[in-house]
């Protein structure tokens, strides 16, 4: 992860803190810590929507969209946190302000939006229910999503309208009223206006299913979505009756006819439903692209590990692959059966092209569950000597590193892309 951007949304919020117990200090500590985390819990949120709306400018200062959304979720739960902790401690300055009734409304919708945010951050962070294998289902999730910005909204107006000592500096209202438009327009973007601007149509050319996992091809219906191998983009099938957008890497590289390629294995209730629905010619909108996840040429070395679907990345880069990327190579791609590895006689292919990569695919069925020493045993050049790309689950991942550090094998550097946004 780029640090750029984490670190700067981290100092917008402690800068609010310190406004805050500035400009209140004169009113005692208690009253000056209130105010200080209620300020920080502002510009949390704020951040939060501003992050939601996706925007691309400031993606590069992430490392990517997934990461982004890291940031984004640990941003709603600090501002939880910090609302708690601003209705227990309540400033103690009834003597220095002059009540009005806009102030007790004020002061009662910040009750409202303090409950109402509780119960949709905990929704957001409790992805999958405490102590049960039950997992919130996707579109109750997004759906409560939508309802952020408007509890938002009423915070702000808390923040606004609760009365204030007289005399005070306006420095801190000007500070977190900014920060207060910016993610009310973020929100309001997202909820109305990217919906109708940012997807482009799509036609569904091909459709192609091996086992749990479905391939789709697109044309482009109007102007073409220009992509870097490895990013990914969302994908709705309004016409399937799934117009909510899940996000998928591009398993192709890119084509001057602009069409691309998906591999969409059966997951979850959306994934499931997709290959029944689907039909050539459909129509399908795509949003994109996003993602950091890229080919480093100047890499000489290089192991890509794939888990599962997580190979769609790496079918991308590979096919992108041209006579002057003269670079080592060693892709692993670890799956569950020989019938999971829908694209290998493809990479296969791809591979007597180019002399640099090598392709191995290891099914735990039969060659039992790829292990640091067996990739090791794969890999043609020492792993301690070059960069390491993964993409799929977690656990293999940190199990493969783990135990490469055992064996004095760790990589230069490991890049890795999050497996999933919620």
């Amino acid at each position: 992860m780029t640090l750029t951007g984490p670190v700067l949304f981290a100092l917008a919020v402690l800068a609010g803190a310190i406004l805050g117990a500035q400009t209140y200090a004169p009113y005692g500590a208690e009253s000056a810590f209130s105010i200080a985390i209620g300020a920080a819990a502002i510009v949390a949120m704020s951040g939060s929507l501003i992050l939601a709306a996706r925007p691309r400018l400031i993606e590069p200062f992430f490392g990517g969209l997934d990461r982004m959304y890291v940031i984004h979720k640990w941003l709603g739960i600090a501002a939880l946190v910090l609302m708690v902790l601003h209705d227990q401690i309540e400033p103690d300055i009834e003597d220095f302000v002059r009540e009005t009734s806009l102030g007790e409304l004020a002061e009662d919708v910040g009750e409202i939006a303090f409950y109402g945010f509780i119960g949709l951050i905990a929704i957001s962070w409790f992805k999958r229910i405490p102590f049960t294998r039950l997992e919130l289902p996707w579109p109750l999730w997004r759906f409560t999503h939508r309802f952020m910005g408007l509890l938002f909204a009423i915070a702000a107006f808390h923040q606004l309208a609760i009365d204030k000592p007289a005399g005070l500096d306006g420095t801190l209202d000007l500070y977190l009223n900014g920060f207060s438009l910016a993610g009310l327009a973020a929100w309001l973007f997202t909820q109305f206006v990217a919906p109708f601007l940012r997807p482009r149509p799509y036609a569904l050319d091909q459709v192609a299913r091996h086992g749990g996992t479905t391939e789709i091809t697109l044309r482009p219906e109007g102007r073409a979505m220009r992509w870097r191998p490895g990013q990914f983009a969302f994908v709705a099938a309004p016409g399937a009756g799934l117009s909510e957008a899940h996000p998928f890497t591009i398993a192709s590289a890119p084509k001057a006819d602009g069409t691309l390629r998906f591999g969409i294995k059966s997951l979850g209730d959306w994934t499931k439903a997709l290959p029944g629905r689907l039909a050539a010619g459909q129509s399908l909108t795509i949003e994109g692209p996003y993602g950091r996840f890229l080919f480093r040429k100047r890499v000489r070395k290089q192991v890509w590990l794939a888990g599962g679907i997580g190979i769609t990345p790496f079918l991308a880069w590979a096919e992108a692959l041209t006579d002057t990327d003269t670079q080592q190579i060693a892709l692993v791609w670890a799956v569950a059966s020989k019938d999971e590895a829908f694209a290998g006689d493809r990479l296969a292919a791809i591979a007597a092209r180019h002399p640099g990569l090598t392709v191995q695919i290891v099914a735990s069925k039969t060659d039992g569950r790829l292990t640091a020493e067996k990739l090791v045993a794969l890999v043609h050049f020492p792993i301690r000597e070059a960069e390491l790309f993964f993409c799929g689950p977690c656990g293999l991942r940190d199990g493969i590193l783990a135990g490469l550090k055992t064996m004095n094998q760790t990589p230069r550097r490991v890049h890795s892309e999050a497996f999933e946004f919620r």
